[in-house]
């Protein structure tokens, strides 16, 4: 279980999820050197753009890992919150090579079949990037979409055979790093700063729910039941 930091050029970052047995589900631990390896990235003048993908072919990542400890109070919010650049103006762009963007994966968000509050800012960004009605109809039914509707929703922008997936993104990547950097990097910061300028106007609202949701009954039946691989049963 790791977070792997690689390099395709000097300016090619290459950032890796591989926790293949858990279909790359993040630990404690690989959200904290995430977070790590952003800032080293951030600081590094060379880095001009970043790869993101998962290890393996069966899965990018399904989130966080819910077999170890669930607490999430003010620290471990901030920690999650950076791993996944929630509350961050960051500046390098990150190309997703998502494992899930060739035709035969699937997409969701689940988290409410198994009573877990989705800290992750889905409930914040997702409106904003595929709309109200198609983010509700994620959030709240939990059900899975295929690729392609993923792509008619602008939750990816495109779907490519399995065994090109990679080589699509090195050259995405390599468009982005031969451009300007200080302009790339600019426009970089003011879309990333817009969105979390106003996920953190949502911030305290985010904790005081998930909090609720922990100390709620359907919680301990949700986290049970998937532990337990059973369809969870809330009174």
């Amino acid at each position: 279980m790791e977070i792997r930091l690689g390099r395709h050029s000097r300016q090619i970052a290459v950032v890796t999820i591989d926790n293949q047995r858990r279909l790359n589900a993040m630990t404690r631990e690989m959200l904290s050197d995430l977070g790590r390896i952003w800032d080293e990235l951030e600081r590094d003048r060379e880095c001009r753009c970043i790869v993101l993908t998962g290890a393996g072919e069966r899965a990018f990542t399904v989130g966080a890992d819910v077999s170890g400890d669930l607490s999430a109070g003010p620290e471990v919010a901030r920690m999650v919150n950076h791993a996944l650049l929630k509350n961050d103006a960051y500046s390098k762009p990150i190309v997703a090579a998502i494992n899930g963007s060739v035709p035969t994966a699937r997409f969701g968000l689940t988290e409410v079949k198994w009573s877990i509050y989705p800290f992750g800012g889905s409930t914040i960004k997702l409106i904003q990037q595929i709309g109200y009605v198609h983010a509700m109809d994620l959030l709240l039914t939990a059900r899975l979409i295929n690729a392609a509707e993923a792509a008619r929703l602008g939750l990816v922008n495109r779907l490519v055979p399995q065994g090109e997936l990679m080589r699509w993104a090195i050259e995405t990547a390599e468009m982005i790093a031969a451009n300007s950097p200080s302009v790339v990097q600019a426009v970089k910061r003011q879309v990333s700063a817009t969105i979390a300028d106003h996920a953190l106007t949502r911030e305290a609202l985010e904790q005081q729910l998930g909090d609720e949701v922990r100390a709620s009954p359907h919680f301990a039946e949700g986290i049970s039941a998937f532990r337990e691989k059973r369809k969870p049963h809330y009174e």
